[in-house]
């Protein structure tokens, strides 16, 4: 009896060891920014616009609240060489340049700042961004450098971000958005616009605007797509 008992003791150990030791969970990785190389706008490399319902060139009114921060120009055109930009009739791989004037308001009378409190440790951001992912981007994207210059005192005033998939253009350096003054956005995708949608925002001087402009609609995959239920 004495050597069954120190037998059992040896048995629940070896089994002990011989279970495996639970996986470790996963932790997500949360994605990060990522900085993108800006070009320079050249319209030369540009062929013919897409004309859409309101023609060749979609304007949109920039509004805070009651009053209006800007204005926005935009278009989609076709490569170089291009006469006429009709998606449905352009062969297979054609890249699509998105462009954005913006354009911010005359300046206002500045309001009377108050003598008391805190001080601004820190100014609000300058940007343009999406609020939609860039679906097709190709990775090429930038702005126009001379009118950068012109508006902010500074060719490279303007960094640009991936940020899940929709684009940023953040004012970092110069003398700040002069008002009155112009600066365009460009980008490129491998999708043609599906119509004007409410996928873009300017925010300036602390004020947020939405911004409604050319953008392309998700890409379906095919096989997907056609896939029974």
């Amino acid at each position: 009896m004495r050597k069954l008992l120190l037998i059992a003791p040896l048995a629940l150990a070896a089994c002990s060891q011989e279970q495996p030791e639970p996986e470790p969970t996963p932790t997500p990785t949360v994605a990060q920014p990522r900085t993108l190389a800006a070009a320079d706008l050249d319209l030369a490399t540009l062929g013919a616009k897409i004309v859409g319902p309101q023609g060749p060139e979609v304007e949109t009114v920039l509004s805070a609240g009651n009053r209006e921060v800007g204005k926005m120009v935009s278009f989609v055109a076709c490569p170089e060489g291009t006469e006429e930009c009709k998606p449905g009739e352009m062969p297979e791989g054609t890249i699509y340049t998105y462009v954005h004037q913006v354009t911010l308001a005359e300046a206002q009378e500045p309001e009377a700042e108050a003598s008391d409190g805190p001080e601004a440790l820190e100014s609000p951001p300058t940007l343009f961004r999406m609020t939609q992912k860039a679906h097709g981007f190709n990775r090429a994207v930038g702005y126009s450098n001379a009118q950068a210059l012109d508006a902010l005192g500074s060719e490279d005033a303007i960094s640009i971000t991936s940020d899940d998939g929709r684009l940023i253009w953040r004012v970092v350096e110069g003398d700040g958005w002069k008002p009155g003054s112009t600066l365009t956005f460009w980008w490129q995708s491998t999708l043609p616009p599906a119509g004007p949608a409410d996928a873009y925002l300017l925010e300036v001087d602390g004020n947020q605007a939405v911004a409604k402009g050319p953008f392309p609609a998700e890409e379906i995959d095919e096989k997907s797509a056609n896939k029974p239920e």
